[in-house]
């Protein structure tokens, strides 16, 4: 385990990087948006390369801040309808991001913020306090995030948050994985298999906001129940058939065939937003379809959904999430 500067923001506030290294693997965070900068898995040949998008140096995340490349989301990832939600008779207005609609916490979201950090067993803790009235959302939240890896090296994120007014939160990471290695050559990650035990999906109007009905996904191209190559232009939450659990299930597998790289995602969590990355482009030094993002979470615009499993907080309440990425060689 170790720290170094990284690189330092306009307004002088310094940035570090962590190294985490345990079981083969090599996963660095930094304090900036808790960013994932790289996870250094071994293939089939022994080889180890990244498997996660990331950029060399700090300029490349401040010149690029919009595909959201291994930032920690909040206080709400995904979408919120109109930018606005009521919660006990009283509505609030966020930032309208993604016009019409509020997109993973607003304009400076928790990825543009730098974290503290202190050395957890065998990961790094980050934490922040989000102050009442931060991009619109009521009560000061308090956050912390720990990444650490276990004997076998695979990637747990652990999240917490605790606040002293009712809010709503929905926390995840945004990584986007290419097995094959992200400096390999070897193409993107649309020739990946993927598996999603989910038998259902929330389907979209035309600004991605659910419609607030669940959707079969048997006998359509959202069918991942038995693993199939990705493809691309998805970019939706699934209805995981295990809903919110205690602890972490195994509710997804990506892998590579021909680096046999496997990705396995397991998580307390309810959904699952697969996002196949087509809106890469020009002067983003990546291509569409380069990486797949796998975030687990609650679902798009809850707060306006009574239906859809709440993310509402409230004081003496402790928010919390677990999503494990686990790596292994087939």
């Amino acid at each position: 385990m170790r720290s170094e500067l990284f690189g330092t923001l306009p307004d002088g506030t310094s940035v570090h990087r962590w190294t985490l290294e345990r079981g083969g693997v090599r996963v660095r965070v930094l304090t900036y948006g808790g960013i994932i900068q790289s996870a250094e898995v071994p293939g089939r040949s022994g080889q180890r390369e990244s498997v996660a998008l990331g950029f060399d140096d700090l300029r490349g995340y401040l010149d690029h801040p919009e595909p959201y490349l291994g930032a920690l989301v909040g206080r709400y990832a995904n979408r919120i309808a109109g930018g606005g939600f009521t919660l006990d008779g009283r509505t609030y207005r966020l930032a309208r991001n993604n016009d019409p609609n509020s997109l993973h916490g607003g304009t400076a979201g928790f990825d543009k913020h730098v974290w503290e950090a202190a050395e957890a067993e065998h990961g790094v803790r980050l934490t922040r306090v989000s102050p009442d009235g931060e991009e619109g959302y009521p009560g000061r939240l308090a956050v912390s995030v720990t990444y650490s890896l276990d004997e076998a090296g695979g990637l747990r994120i652990a999240y917490e948050a605790t606040t002293d007014a009712p809010t709503v939160v929905n926390l995840t990471n945004h990584t986007y994985w290419n097995l094959a290695g992200v400096r390999s050559g070897n193409g993107g990650a649309g020739g990946h298999e993927l598996r999603i035990d989910a038998a259902r999906m929330t389907p979209t109007d035309g600004t991605q906001i659910p419609t607030g009905v669940y959707e079969d996904v048997e006998g359509t191209r959202f069918d991942f129940r038995t693993a199939r190559k990705v493809g691309d232009g998805i970019d939706h939450n699934y209805v995981l058939d295990k809903g919110v659990t205690e602890r972490p299930v195994e509710v997804a597998e990506l892998s590579d065939p021909a680096s046999g790289r496997v990705l396995s995602v397991a998580t307390t969590e309810p959904g699952l937003q697969l996002y196949t990355a087509d809106h890469f482009a020009e002067p983003l030094p990546f291509a569409p379809g380069d990486g797949v993002a796998l975030e687990t979470q609650h679902f798009p615009d809850s707060p306006n959904r009574p239906q859809f499993p709440s993310t509402v907080l409230r004081p003496g309440e402790v928010y919390r999430s677990e999503t494990v990425y686990g790596f292994s060689v087939r």
